[in-house]
């Protein structure tokens, strides 16, 4: 079956790669990783290495990547996506924070909607928790709809054992 958009899987070091859930983590969140601009992949296992060693989070699954054509803005390269299951405790907005951090340490620059970039981590699910305000929707407006994150989340294996509801 084809999908709209969607290229190819690929693999890297750390994706798709399945860790066993620690207790003591009050929260399962699914964060969309994407970007277009340089080593992808080594971002992406960059990423994957700066959250295994900060306590606050335990990366639990890491999807396979996918390649696909960009959206919204066409006169792009291609994005490489992937989903990442993590624990915390951390409630959804702190989590908001460490992200758009990370993505600036990262070399993100928002230029425009769309726009080519060097990561963007999107909180997708948080624990089966509906949020909407300025800063953050819950979940994410397109976790359900979007071929990025539909097709890598499909290739994991413990995301149903997560507790978080889609």
């Amino acid at each position: 079956m084809r999908v709209a958009g969607a290229r190819r899987f690929d693999k890297c070091l750390f994706f798709p790669k399945v860790f066993d859930f620690r207790p003591g983590f009050k929260n399962s969140v699914i964060l969309g990783l994407g970007g277009n601009i340089g080593d992808v992949k080594k971002r992406f296992c960059r990423l994957h290495f700066k959250l295994s060693r900060d306590s606050r989070f335990h990366v639990v699954e890491n999807s396979v990547l996918l390649i696909n054509e960009a959206f919204g803005f066409k006169e792009q390269a291609d994005f490489t996506n992937a989903v990442m299951l993590v624990q915390t405790s951390l409630a959804a907005r702190q989590i908001l924070k460490i992200t758009a951090n990370l993505e600036r340490r990262f070399g993100r620059v928002r230029s425009f909607k769309n726009a080519p970039r060097t990561l963007d981590i999107d909180i997708l699910y948080f624990s089966g928790r509906s949020r909407n305000d300025v800063r953050l929707t819950l979940p994410h407006p397109g976790a359900q709809s979007r071929a990025s994150v539909i097709l890598p989340l499909g290739t994991m294996k413990r995301v149903y054992k997560s507790g978080v509801r889609f």
